[in-house]
């Protein structure tokens, strides 16, 4: 009986101790990172990642911003290489790169609930997109996860490359 109540009491501790320790590890799960760190720990924007370092925007991306971050996912590249015709490698030498990445940014962090059917938005570019709801594009790409939040802005992921 002795072993029963003590085996009790044991995992009642155990159970209470971890209490705490479960918290504790959901803050710093939380803990947020920059666009451009959010961007690569997702994993499905290795491309973009490339077209960033090649282009010399990840210092900027990595900056106080805030932004606002279309993100092309990398089957969103795959698609735009197909429908071109190029290679990676042919897409990552362009010169017009810096500005075709700079299309995808707008300064400021802009928010899904801030958005309004219409909207036109200017971006890093000088360029504008036009935002739609329902559903939610940009230009004619789709907004597949709004609202990834970063300690310096917002992801939006987006289904296909904005070309200007």
């Amino acid at each position: 009986m002795e072993k029963k109540r003590f085996a009790v009491c044991l995992l009642v501790f155990m159970m209470m101790l971890s209490i705490p320790t479960g918290v504790f590890a959901s803050k710093n799960m939380g803990a947020k990172k920059d666009i451009v760190e959010t961007a690569v720990e997702a994993g499905e924007f290795k491309t973009l990642a490339a077209a960033l370092e090649k282009a010399g925007l990840v210092e900027t991306l990595k900056g106080e911003g805030p932004f606002t971050v279309f993100a092309p996912t990398d089957a969103a590249f795959d698609k735009l290489l197909n429908d071109l015709g190029v290679t990676a490698e042919e897409l990552l030498a362009r010169k017009d790169l810096k500005d075709i990445l700079l299309y995808h940014v707008v300064p400021g962090k802009v928010l899904s609930s801030d958005l309004k059917d219409g909207m036109k938005v200017k971006t890093l570019a000088g360029k504008e997109v036009t935002i739609s709801l329902n559903p939610v594009q940009v230009n004619e790409s789709n907004v597949v996860k709004p609202d990834i939040e970063a300690t310096n802005g917002v992801i939006h992921v987006i289904d296909a490359v904005l070309v200007p």
